[in-house]
């Protein structure tokens, strides 16, 4: 019966080297979910706060002093037994060299090779968080000749490291994989937003409408494919999170060239709405390079847009 599962609070910590590489290591033979490969952490303990848990467990299972570190992420993540309440920490500064010092296997590995690993469940939705930019854009709709294709290639060639593939008609496949091809040579994701969905094309992951989303009771795909959600007010926002959305955007924040008479959210609305948020929110509408410092400076994770970026 649910009242019988038991509720564990764990802490894990993003460790990062110069190369950009990860820490991860893997679960021993006598521990729950063995073989697994993880963040390092643990549970916990009695009238100890989050903040101190991190320290002690990365001090313990790899050796390192940790001088700073921040909160980017909580999860709730449901076992058939067992309940558990994640909280993720961005390691900012350490003393040391991480190792197994448990006697556990250890890695470096870069994110895009993270998906050569057998991964505990919850790593997905890490992943996603840590690898999203601070910025993405959004193709026009225009698929009629090559111009979108011209215009990822110079997006592409910008340090643009999401496109998201919009049409409100459906695309041919080999449109698609062509800038999805694009996208891989620059290491960057492709991520759809057209209609009649399959979850099958080839892409880094999908972006609801909001119409979307409220016909929705569950996330539609598996964990290792990005889900992004349009949303335009609290109530979306929150439906996206239950759903399970890895980003959302929200807009519009300011008028724009495409929906000229649509009522603006404005930024006071969209700090509130941020703080209402777990998950990680991009701002659309009016946005431009001059918009990212004030989105980061009232919690959102960035900017999106289709043109001024």
């Amino acid at each position: 019966m649910s009242h019988n599962i038991k509720s564990i609070e764990v802490v894990v910590g993003v460790i990062s080297n110069d190369n950009n590489e990860i820490f991860i290591t893997r679960r021993q033979i006598n521990q729950f979910m063995s073989g697994y490969w993880e963040l390092p952490g643990g549970k916990v303990e009695n009238d100890e706060s989050h903040s101190i848990a991190i320290n002690r467990e990365l001090s313990e299972e790899t050796g390192v002093t940790v001088i700073n570190h921040h909160l980017i992420q909580t999860i709730e993540h449901h076992y058939p037994q067992k309940i558990i309440n994640l909280s993720v920490f961005s390691i900012d500064k350490y003393e040391g060299t991480p190792l197994g010092n448990e006697g556990q296997e250890f890695s470096w590995c870069s994110v895009e090779k993270l998906k050569d690993y057998n991964l505990l469940p919850t790593m997905w939705k890490i992943i996603h968080r840590i690898s999203l930019p601070k910025h993405y854009w959004i193709t026009p709709d225009e698929h009629d000749s090559d111009s979108v294709i011209n215009l990822c290639n110079q997006h592409l060639r910008d340090g643009i490291k999401i496109i998201q593939l919009r049409s409100k008609s459906t695309l041919e496949h080999t449109y698609i994989e062509k800038i999805y091809e694009l996208c891989q040579l620059n290491q960057a994701k492709l991520i759809l937003n057209t209609p009649n969905k399959t979850f099958d094309e080839l892409c880094d992951g999908w972006h609801l409408t909001s119409n979307e989303i409220l016909a929705l009771k569950e996330r539609p795909f598996d964990d290792d494919k990005l889900f992004g959600a349009s949303t335009h007010n609290l109530n979306e926002v929150k439906l996206a999170q239950q759903l399970s959305a890895d980003y959302i955007s929200l807009s519009p924040i300011n008028e724009t060239q495409s929906h000229p008479n649509t009522p603006v959210l404005g930024w006071d609305n969209a700090y509130d709405i941020i703080n209402q948020c777990k998950i990680p929110i991009f701002l659309l509408g009016g946005m431009n390079k001059d918009s990212l410092d004030r989105a980061l400076g009232i919690g959102a994770q960035g900017i999106a847009g289709i043109r001024g970026l």
